[in-house]
């Protein structure tokens, strides 16, 4: 959770960058990225020879040794181009010493041939005064001066996630093509109802900043942490990221390099997503560039296990589209669904977040798309979510459907999520009602348990029921909800009494006017 002060900084620095000259979001949270990456590139350095020293492990240093320019004969000792020593520069040979140095050496700062080098090589940075860098140096270093102050009741990586989430939070509210983070808590749910595992190939089609990706490493380094390394979150989440049970080196090689794909069309998002991920202990992230509805994107049956939170609103020029895309239709909330479905091998499974029209719109395309889900996979559940949940970034009703490639479904699975740990407007602020721990004990024991009562907060649908609702999987049109019936006085008795503080009215104004006199 994020402190008021945190609070209070992430907005002091979106102020300055706006009255700097910076005021495009995306923009400016790109920037941002790049020295939010310069800080935290230091501080994994000094940890890992740390703890090297400790363990005996063995430890790549980032900065010894030469860096040679680009462009330039040039050459600068690795240690000059830390945070913590630029930082303490004078603030025109600071900006001076980023750009030309420290800048070019972050964009290969993992080997000259890579997806994040390769993504990083149009970058530029862009910070125009000197001024600028300098409050932003210094307000970064208090920000993280308060995630170290947090540790204490939140791992290091969950609070810089709570930190990235608040300032990519501007971006949504500038309605960037539709774009929003996901909650941790929900894809950590998410997570643990698809439950991806060594050695899938995992992916996300629409992966902006990479959260389901980060969520699936760190729900697999979970599964290989000894159980004194586990700690219970504030969402009830056991969480370890140690991963001190995967000892063969072969594994460990198989998460970091060929279990994680995310794909997104725009390069700022591609860019931060690399970024996080490195962040987070993945050196060579699987993120690239690619439209995955347009024609030049073919990864069919390709991923055991999808998470994914696609754009909710836009639409793709008809002649971009896929041709293996059979869905009359440009909006691309129905095409990535679709495109997911496609994606999975036969027996992958999914979790997919959805705008609340994609279960109960009654065009031929929406309809469609559900019985695709239907007739051509194993629609196994239907979560319905608060609309507050993406709050502040959308209001918008959501949903969590949960799906197997060819399987078949016989009946399908709901529950109506009321509460998530947090309030429901703005503020999101935490709250003791939760059901994210009842969903995944339920969503366990759905098959034992094979609830029908539709007054409950989940139950079973039968396939006859739903495809007799033209393939409806609202779960309001289904729910059944008792209404207290209000019960009211006789009409008699009621008009009695009016008539009575009617009276009593008219003896009050009596006495009134004779204390007048």
């Amino acid at each position: 959770m994020l402190t008021s002060t945190m609070k209070s900084l992430i907005n002091s620095l979106w102020d300055k960058f706006w009255s700097g000259g910076i005021s495009n979001p995306l923009t400016a949270i790109e920037q941002i990225s790049y020295l939010l990456f310069m800080r935290r590139l230091d501080q994994m350095d000094a940890e890992s020879k740390s703890n090297s020293e400790f363990s005996g492990d063995k430890y790549t240093p980032i900065f010894e040794g030469k860096f040679k320019l680009p462009n330039a004969d040039e050459t600068v000792d690795k240690a000059k181009l830390r945070w913590s020593y630029f930082k303490q520069m004078e603030g025109g040979e600071m900006l001076k010493h980023v750009q030309i140095k420290v800048f070019p050496f972050i964009k290969q700062v993992n080997g000259r041939n890579t997806v994040f080098t390769k993504h990083m090589e149009d970058a530029v940075f862009i910070i125009p005064k000197a001024s600028l860098l300098v409050e932003a140096v210094n307000i970064i270093d208090r920000l993280y001066e308060e995630i170290e102050k947090q540790m204490k009741d939140q791992s290091f990586n969950d609070t810089q996630g709570d930190m990235y989430e608040f300032l990519l939070s501007e971006i949504a509210q500038a309605g960037k093509n539709g774009q929003f983070r996901t909650p941790r808590h929900i894809i950590q749910l998410m997570c643990e109802l698809v439950d991806p595992r060594l050695p899938e190939i995992i992916c996300d089609p629409a992966c902006g900043t990479g959260g389901f990706l980060l969520g699936t490493y760190q729900h697999i380094l979970t599964q290989y942490t000894s159980k004194e390394n586990l700690k219970r979150d504030e969402n009830g989440f056991i969480r370890g990221t140690v991963g001190d049970k995967l000892t063969d080196d072969r594994l460990w090689t198989q998460l970091k390099d060929k279990t994680l794909f995310g794909y997104d069309f725009d390069t700022t998002m591609v860019r931060i997503g690399l970024m996080n991920l490195i962040l987070h202990g993945i050196p060579y992230p699987n993120i690239e560039r690619r439209d995955t509805l347009s024609k030049k994107y073919n990864d069919d049956n390709k991923y055991n296990c999808i998470l994914a939170n696609p754009p909710f609103k836009g639409s793709i020029d008809k002649g971009d589209i896929n041709e293996s895309l059979s869905l009359m239709t440009t909006k691309t909330e129905l095409l990535f669904v679709e495109r997911i479905v496609k994606s999975l091998r036969t027996g992958g499974r999914a979790a997919v977040i959805v705008p609340e029209g994609v279960l109960s719109n009654p065009s031929k395309a929406h309809k469609d798309l559900r019985r695709m889900l239907i007739e051509k996979c194993e629609l196994q559940g239907v979560i319905s979510m608060p609309s507050g949940v993406f709050k502040p970034y959308a209001g918008v009703s959501t949903a969590i459907l949960i799906f197997v490639k060819e399987g078949e479904t016989d009946k399908v699975w709901f529950y109506d999520m009321q509460a998530d740990g947090y309030s429901l407007d703005d503020k999101r602020e935490r709250i003791e009602n939760n059901d994210l721990q009842d969903i995944i004990k339920e969503w366990k024991a759905r098959h034992k348990n094979n609830n029908k009562n539709r007054k409950a907060k989940h139950f079973f649908l039968s396939l006859k029921e739903i495809v007799e609702n033209g393939y409806d999987l609202s779960m309001n049109r289904y729910k059944e909800i008792d209404y207290d019936i209000e019960k009211y006085e006789k009409p008699e008795i009621i008009l009695k009494k009016v008539d009575d503080v009617e009276k009593e009215i008219q003896e009050g104004i009596k006495e009134l006017k004779l204390l007048l006199k």
